[in-house]
């Protein structure tokens, strides 16, 4: 099956059909966050580092690394951002940008083999990004819109996907170097946004072989008790074949959801990375775990 390879200096993840799923920390982004931008404009990193130390340490196995700022050096401040995150962490960087010329800087100090993130459909943007990806040797997100906007007929998603995948060929890039995002819309705005992914992650898989991510955030927008609505999302995409997203890993319940998931698909070699994170959590279970025994060893006679 295909295994899409990213690394830093010291350290390589791997995105791959039963592996563990990859968590792609989204926090460094200051889409949305007028703060953050407002900081990096002014050259204030202290946040972006305290985002990064935090999504580490709550499981993120990479980082997304956005610095799309309106009227701002989006150049210069990715290159600094990018070179920052790997001065503090090992892990490796999906470096965000629609922009060709803040690719280059930041890939120019990047360490290792970064995720592009990323490249379109549209013939422009398809002709611009996919001979930078391939001059690098890098790995890109594939977004299945182009020039007619978003479907929301699965089937021609797939099929940008397949014309994206294909112009990456063209340029020496291979299959296992694209990672495809079939787009997730809100849920609450679109009530088949879910079952669309599933189905295209599902033949993304089988008939394409490759690896899928998303931001796996924007389903539950609008929503109350949104991270419940996320992870639930997550896992069922997981079982349809989804093997990364970009999300926040610090959201208990998304994270949870993602490790069962893992546990549930065989993807966590004997429940060790579940056992490890909720070792001594046995709350509540000691008399469902008398009841089990009781009913197991009445099975294990009538069986007998």
């Amino acid at each position: 099956m295909t295994d899409t390879v990213i690394s830093s200096g010291t350290k390589e993840v791997v995105i791959g059909f039963g592996r563990p799923f990859v968590m792609i920390g989204e926090k460094i982004n200051p889409t949305g966050r007028k703060l953050l931008a407002e900081e990096m404009k002014n050259g204030d990193f202290s946040r972006v580092e305290k985002d990064a130390l935090d999504q580490v340490s709550a499981g993120a196995q990479m980082l997304d690394v956005n610095a799309g700022i309106p009227l701002a050096d989006e150049p210069a401040l990715l290159a600094k951002a990018v070179q920052l995150v790997q001065g503090i962490t090992d892990v490796p960087i999906s470096i965000d940008s629609s922009i060709v010329e803040a690719l280059e800087a930041a890939i120019a100090v990047y360490q290792g083999k970064p995720l592009i993130n990323s490249v379109t459909g549209e013939e422009d943007n398809m002709e611009r990004i996919l001979p930078f990806v391939a001059k690098y040797g890098a790995a890109v997100v594939a977004i299945s819109n182009d020039d007619s906007g978003i479907s929301e007929d699965p089937a021609v998603r797939f099929e940008v996907a397949r014309t994206i995948i294909n112009r990456a060929a063209d340029h020496g890039i291979p299959k296992e170097d694209v990672v495809v995002d079939p787009l997730v819309m809100p849920i609450g705005a679109m009530g088949t946004a879910g079952r669309q992914v599933f189905e295209l992650v599902h033949r993304l898989r089988t008939e394409l072989g490759v690896n899928t991510t998303c931001g796996a955030s924007n389903v539950s927008f609008g929503l109350p008790n949104r991270h419940a609505v996320t992870g639930s999302f997550l896992a069922m995409a997981i079982s349809h074949g989804m093997t990364s997203a970009i999300m926040n890993p610090m959201h208990t319940e998304v994270k949870t959801a993602i490790m069962a998931a893992d546990v549930l698909n065989n993807q966590d070699p004997n429940c060790g990375a579940w056992i490890d994170a909720n070792r001594g959590d046995e709350g509540g279970d000691a008399s469902a775990k008398k009841r089990g025994g009781r009913r197991g060893g009445r099975a294990a006679r009538v069986a007998g």
